[in-house]
């Protein structure tokens, strides 16, 4: 599996990040719950340095809770606050807020020790693409703040956004690395939506899942497609679910790229279940 995507937007958008520190109190580094560790950028800590950050897991509600805590005492254990959150809903934002305040207390005071009028904490999202930050930013907003989309590189520009009466927050489009040194990285950037489906092939993303699934959840995949005997072969399994679903091409063939397309997407959006993919390693 070779998969390679680093747009030049991308590489403004490293620029951009370490452009803007200086401008913020706080990053808060969004991940996706499901991959913390395939989400992350692999220079992040290069890039912000000695900034105060808060880890946030985000799409938890896609991602097994168990694990998620799991994830959560990790980073806790490296130094690095961290809470789990679920944008769509909501669940999880205020404590996010309450947790961004406190790390900004300090550059604030130090702010104000000058001689300056108090002002807002300061912070700023960095993620890479599609790890749910536009949809972050207007939940905290309460408002269409910022555009999303259920693509990769949806947002571009950048922009100062006042999030209540004690948070301001500068967006910044999501930053993704060069190269995908390991495979394994690269198809659960691909599973999970964070990378462009123009630039892999769909039938060998769901080979690996459906046979994760097997591994992993084989109930759960009877279950949602109603497979009495289900196949050890993974190429069976997804003709199978083309069956169940009427994928059919002219002659009654299977159409393996739709059934692919769709079982993907079912993982993405929880119908399979809530899983979490990696575990940190010790």
């Amino acid at each position: 599996m070779d998969i390679q995507w680093y747009p030049g937007h991308m590489a403004k958008a490293r620029r951009q990040v370490q452009q803007n520190l200086q401008m913020v109190d706080v990053v808060i580094e969004l991940l996706d719950a499901r991959i913390p560790a395939s989400s992350r950028n692999p220079d992040i800590n290069a890039i912000l340095k000695d900034k105060p950050r808060l880890v946030v897991l985000n799409k938890s509600d896609l991602a097994d809770p168990e694990i998620t805590a799991v994830w959560l005492d990790y980073f806790t254990s490296k130094g690095l606050p961290a809470v789990a959150v679920d944008a769509h809903h909501g669940a999880g934002v205020k404590k996010m807020v309450a947790l961004t305040e406190r790390l900004a207390q300090p550059a604030i005071k130090k702010y104000m020790a000058r001689g300056r009028l108090a002002r807002l904490a300061r912070c700023m999202v960095v993620g890479v693409p599609n790890v749910g930050k536009s949809m972050l930013i207007n939940r905290l907003a309460g408002k269409k703040a910022a555009r999303t989309g259920n693509r990769p590189g949806v947002t571009r520009g950048e922009q100062w956004i006042k999030l209540g009466g004690k948070l301001e927050l500068l967006d910044t489009p999501g930053i993704l690395w060069p190269k995908f040194e390991d495979p394994e990285t690269a198809y659960k950037l691909a599973v999970t939506g964070a990378i462009k489906e123009q630039i892999y092939n769909p039938e060998e993303i769901c080979t690996k899942l459906v046979q994760w699934l097997l591994d992993n959840a084989p109930d759960a995949l009877a279950k949602r497609y109603k497979l009495r005997d289900l196949p050890e072969n993974v190429w069976e399994v997804i003709e199978k679910i083309g069956v169940y679903r009427g994928f059919y091409l002219s002659g009654g063939r299977i159409d393996e790229y739709k059934t692919a397309v769709f079982i993907i997407k079912e993982f993405r959006e929880g119908s399979l279940g809530k899983y979490s993919l990696e575990l940190p390693l010790q």
